[in-house]
């Protein structure tokens, strides 16, 4: 039976950071579905239920090749475990890597005191290229069709998201696991990854280099995919 990649991307941005890479699949003969999660807030805390949802609901009845990037990579154990053993491999590109059980919060405790500085009153957040500076947006999506369609579909998600608590359920990594990795800060992932014994692969550039890059990642993505 065809695997069907399932291309999640974070609820911070929006289903067009993984458009490219999900024709570039297609074009090789691969199925591939991008599950759309932007509106995962609508109706308050807990969040991570939506996202199982929306991905459940978005992918067929094939097996399936997970593939998280970014914040996303949180959700994945709890994805994998509402699409069961349809799953055959997990990847995460430049993407947070969850513990082997436990909780995990999106956001680290170091990084909250800058997101409640850009809170609004109503505890809701501006886009995610609204928090850094324009040369920064620039740098890592060159191209300004693509920069405008990214931030048009980008949702202003609460405060609260990033500090909810996330179930992971144990045995989430018994399945294939892997690591892309694009640059900096996630060296620390890919490291993490090593420790872990998983095959790791870079494809050198910014964080959303899936966009900027297709082709590339999708070779990276393939090879990560299958068993050695």
């Amino acid at each position: 039976m065809e695997t069907t990649f399932v291309l999640v991307h974070s609820p911070s941005v929006g289903p067009s950071t993984w458009i490219p890479v999900a024709e570039s699949l297609q074009r090789r003969g691969h199925a591939a579905v991008v599950p759309e999660v932007t509106g995962i807030s609508t109706g308050g805390p807990p969040y991570w239920p939506r996202v199982v949802a929306a991905v459940r609901d978005a992918t067929p009845d094939t097996p399936v090749v997970l593939v998280a990037h970014s914040n996303a990579g949180f959700f994945l154990p709890l994805i994998k475990e509402g699409l069961g053993e349809r799953v055959v491999a997990c990847v995460f590109a430049d993407a947070h890597i969850p513990p082997r059980d436990g909780l995990i919060k999106v956001a680290e405790d170091s990084f909250l005191p800058f997101l409640h500085d850009l809170a609004g009153p109503d505890g809701v957040l501006p886009r995610w290229t609204d928090w850094w500076d324009e040369e920064d947006v620039v740098a890592m999506l060159p191209d300004p069709a693509v920069r405008v369609r990214v931030a048009a579909e980008q949702p202003r998600l609460p405060l609260d998201y990033y500090t909810q608590s996330i179930p992971v359920p144990a045995g989430w990594d018994e399945v294939r696991c892997s690591c892309l990795w694009f640059g900096p800060p996630y060296d620390k992932v890919a490291d993490e990854a090593h420790r872990r014994g998983w095959p790791v692969t870079r494809v050198a550039g910014m964080h959303l280099h899936q966009i900027v890059d297709p082709e590339g990642v999708t070779e990276a993505l393939l090879k990560l995919s299958r068993k050695s």
